[in-house]
């Protein structure tokens, strides 16, 4: 097999480019569990997000296609923009920590009865102090009295509790009262997290860095089919599969790094991060040297496009690419949170960084590897219908299997047997089919509204539901509801799409309807 040497600069960026994404992506959910972030909450919070997808990646693509000329440079600026997002996460403040612990009971000795409750003043009862130094509290006396008081902290060097009552608040404890045992009362705690700066910091960093990283995404694979040329569509697993490497590579590295660097139970992200911009300086080198071809451009970009999705077939596709989206969402989001939690139940939460870096290469340098490499096979005898068909059976399989891990390690080996032929496969028959079905220049925009579908609207749907599911029903349970819709989805695609390997679908050359059986040159 020959080395095609025009196509290294698309390899050495992919493989770069993931790698600078390798430490970051599959930790930004535990990073923000870390922050204290609940379930729920960060499924609402990357269910918008993807929203922001679906305008940005049909918009940035049709910037790309119609100021091609310009399209190297749009593609360095968002890059660097998406490094200098991503790197911000390490000057995200910590959440503060309460001075009054919300689970410890506080027993209190009255010497001169209800004389030595004081009432408070009015900054004890402030958000930021009931944030901070203050707690509501029910207290219950030796006769059986209940009493609801303020219960706060002054002297922050020893974080000795006192007692005081609010304005206006009518006291119904015995006045020769000498005892009173407290606790928190949950019911009156403010949000003090979703209020706060370290709260909204990570979100919009998340925000601007994970449109930059899909937005890039996005247009590399754009760029690459441009490179690649007509009708060269199965070839592109042989490029994507250097994004791979990287992205597992440096996951590996990344979670040794932080292992060793970082001993408390709570991990430093700051091994990630220089990983991520020395892998993300090499990639923007490598964009430098790309030789981008000149495209022929549309008449009208938006009506080609317009014209390409009124057909049936398309739309059909659009939707269950939107499903697949739906299933990688929940998998991307929530997967190593499960992981935690069992790692918890088991005693593995010493070595989690590790166990995780381990389950990111097994999934990159093991499984995505081969099927990236032999995709264009599949795809050939399959054809893109049967191909994808296929892909919702395997995700079926992955996700009920992940449910049922009995120890965090168990993880790896189902992840090196599964995401191969789920997300890796899945992901090259869309973005093959997406390229094959594009009108002559119009590549980025075509591939920006099937990924606005797939990685926009779909990851937004499933980070929602995901994050609703897990919240009420727990990790195990969760994955196991989305194994049984993937296999619906498996049945529901082979009744609407009942095509042949041979279907014919809309051409990018002229609308001729070419077969779905391309063969492969021998040049990757």
């Amino acid at each position: 097999m020959k080395i095609n040497k025009r196509l290294l600069p698309i390899k050495a960026h992919y493989f770069f480019f993931m790698a600078a994404m390798g430490p970051i992506l599959p930790q930004m959910a535990v990073f923000g569990k870390q922050l204290g972030i609940s379930p729920d909450i960060m499924g609402f919070v990357t269910s918008v997000l993807p929203i922001l997808y679906i305008l940005a990646k049909p918009a940035v693509g049709f910037l790309a296609d119609y100021f091609s000329r310009y399209r190297k440079m749009i593609f360095v600026l968002i890059i660097v923009i998406m490094t200098i997002c991503f790197a911000g996460f390490e000057i995200v403040p910590p959440p503060k920590q309460h001075l009054v612990s919300s689970q410890a009971v506080y027993n209190f000795t009255l010497d001169s009865g209800t004389q030595d409750l004081n009432q408070c003043k009015s900054e004890f009862s402030s958000h930021d102090a009931l944030c901070r130094t203050s707690r509501h509290v029910h207290c219950f006396s030796t006769d059986g009295s209940v009493q609801s008081l303020i219960l706060y902290v002054t002297d922050t060097s020893n974080n000795t509790p006192s007692l005081c009552w609010e304005k206006d608040q009518q006291i119904n404890l015995p006045r020769n009262v000498s005892f009173l045992s407290c606790s928190i009362d949950h019911s009156l705690e403010p949000d003090c997290l979703y209020n706060s700066l370290t709260f909204w910091s990570f979100v919009l960093l998340m925000c601007f860095g994970t449109i930059g990283f899909n937005v890039t995404n996005c247009i590399s694979d754009a760029i690459c089919f441009d490179m690649l040329g007509e009708s060269q569509e199965m070839k592109y697993g042989a490029q994507r599969v250097w994004g791979t490497i990287g992205f597992g590579a440096s996951a590996l590295i990344a979670g040794f790094l932080t292992d060793i660097m970082t001993t408390d139970v709570v991990k430093s992200i700051t091994p990630a991060i220089i990983v991520m911009i020395i892998a993300s300086g090499l990639d923007l080198f490598s964009v430098a040297k790309l030789k981008l071809p000149k495209l022929s451009s549309a008449d009208s970009i938006l009506r080609e496009v317009w014209t390409l999705l009124r057909q049936p077939r398309i739309a059909i596709f659009l939707l269950f690419a939107t499903i697949a989206g739906i299933i990688d969402s929940f998998i991307i989001y929530f997967m190593f949170w499960h992981l935690e939690e069992v790692a918890a139940e088991t005693g593995y939460m010493g070595s989690i960084k590790l166990i995780e870096g381990c389950v990111v290469a097994a999934e990159c340098l093991g499984g995505e590897i081969i099927f990236f490499l032999i995709s264009g096979r599949i795809l050939n005898r399959l054809g893109y219908v049967h191909c994808l068909s296929l892909c919702f059976f395997t995700y079926s399989v992955r996700l009920g299997l992940i449910s049922i891990i009995p120890n965090p390690w168990w993880l790896v080996a189902v992840e090196l047997l599964m995401q191969g032929c789920t997300y890796a496969l899945c992901y090259t028959c869309i973005v093959a089919y997406a390229s094959a079905i594009a009108p002559p220049g119009t590549s980025a925009t075509i591939q920006g509204i099937v990924a606005g579908m797939d990685d926009g609207l779909g990851f937004s749907i499933g980070s929602l539901i995901g994050g609703q599911l897990y919240r009420y029903f727990g990790g195990a349970r969760s994955f196991q509801m989305f194994s049984a819709a993937a296999f619906a989805t498996f049945i529901a695609h082979i009744f609407l799409r009942p095509a042949s390997k041979h279907e014919t679908h809309i051409s990018r050359i002229g609308y001729q309807s070419p077969t779905e059986q391309i063969h492969m040159t021998s040049k990757t």
